[in-house]
């Protein structure tokens, strides 16, 4: 038993510092089938699983693009789909270089007593469905917690509450062999600046490492998918170099140096904002501990989309939109892009206010 658990310790480690790796992120493909009808039905293609394979496949075995991947998030379903030609999604990641995972959460649920606020649900059956989705190739997990700034928001009870539900998610994956990604999500929408959304990240990603010491948590087999620091979506615009200065130092206040990778979620940032953005606070002459990396879905599909729109024709054209994306994002992760890729459909808002997967 000793052994199976230092066995078990050791994969989860040597996984988490992989997705890590300087230079690669995750694409996060893991949209449910009613999110990724929503994206499907903007470029005017009906939201059934045939569609929603031909993009996942088109991603996937894009033409360079993998080398740029370290890990793919996937929805059940995408989990279990193949190739047109018959082949696993799971084994044309494994043999690009690629670690699949899986969403695991049910998505958010209102919390009593609060104003509007919410608290992510499914861990009912998770130590099942984590065997299962490892038996299937999984080797990390995503759960996300989504909170929100207001005049009395994120109240304690909300932040303790998905503090709590992420760390009891995490031991869970750890347990059956998955690293999770913890991601406290603190929503851009709103008027505030970007000092209240520093105050605020800290106060929660502070809260989730008490929560995931309290739960015993190995963090070296942990990866932090946090929100950039940023003003708020009505709020006053800053440059990509403060973003930088705030997130970083909110990351130093909070995150453990034995946490391997920080993979951010670009929260409706353009395509060309959210790399910016993690170029900048690669650039940071500072202490940085842990890979700054990006673990993005919209912010790296929506050019793809568009160009797809749905055609077998596109397809071509579609994939070298989606390398472009991720070698600018690759690129980000070392602090080295210059900024040669945002024209066009890169530069276009991604922002949904409170945003559902």
């Amino acid at each position: 038993m000793a052994t199976q658990l230092c066995d078990l310790r050791d994969e989860l480690i040597k996984t988490a510092k992989y997705i890590a790796t300087p230079g690669k992120g995750i694409l996060a493909a893991d949209e449910s089938t009613g999110t990724i009808g929503k994206r499907l039905a903007s470029i005017n293609v009906e939201n059934v699983e045939a569609n929603r394979q031909a993009l996942r496949e088109l991603l996937f075995t894009a033409p360079g693009a993998l080398p740029c991947i370290s890990g793919v998030i996937l929805f059940e379903e995408t989990l279990y789909q193949k190739t047109a030609s018959g082949k696993p999604f799971v084994e044309v990641l494994q043999e690009g270089g690629v670690v699949p995972g899986i969403k695991v959460d049910k998505g958010t649920v209102d919390l009593a007593g609060t104003n509007g606020e919410t608290t992510t649900q499914g861990h009912d059956g998770l130590a099942a469905r984590c065997q299962q989705y490892y038996k299937a190739g999984a080797r990390f997990a995503k759960w996300r917690a989504v909170l929100k700034i207001g005049p009395t928001e994120p109240s304690e009870l909300a932040i303790q509450q998905n503090a709590h539900g992420l760390a009891r998610y995490a031991i869970i994956c750890q347990e059956n062999g998955l690293v999770p990604i913890v991601e406290p999500e603190v929503l851009t929408d709103g008027p505030h600046d970007i000092k209240k959304c520093a105050e605020v990240t800290e106060r929660v990603i502070a809260a989730c490492y008490k929560a995931l010491n309290d739960h015993h948590v190995l963090l070296e087999g942990t990866l932090l998918k946090p929100n950039m620091v940023t003003p708020g979506s009505d709020g006053p615009k800053v440059s990509p170099e403060v973003i930088a200065e705030y997130t970083v130092t909110a990351l130093q206040r909070t995150v453990p140096v034995a946490v391997p990778g920080i993979v951010f979620l670009s929260g409706g940032q353009s395509e060309e904002e959210a790399t910016k953005n993690l170029n900048a606070m690669n650039k940071l002459n500072t202490i940085k501990p842990w890979t700054l990396s990006f673990s993005f879905g919209r912010a790296l599909q929506q050019s793809t989309l568009k160009t797809w729109a749905g055609k077998k024709e596109n397809v071509g054209a579609a994939q070298k939109a989606f390398l472009v994306r991720c070698k600018a994002n690759s690129e980000a992760t070392l602090g080295k892009y210059g900024g040669d890729a945002g024209v066009g459909l890169a530069t276009e808002s991604l922002h949904v206010k409170d945003y559902k997967y």
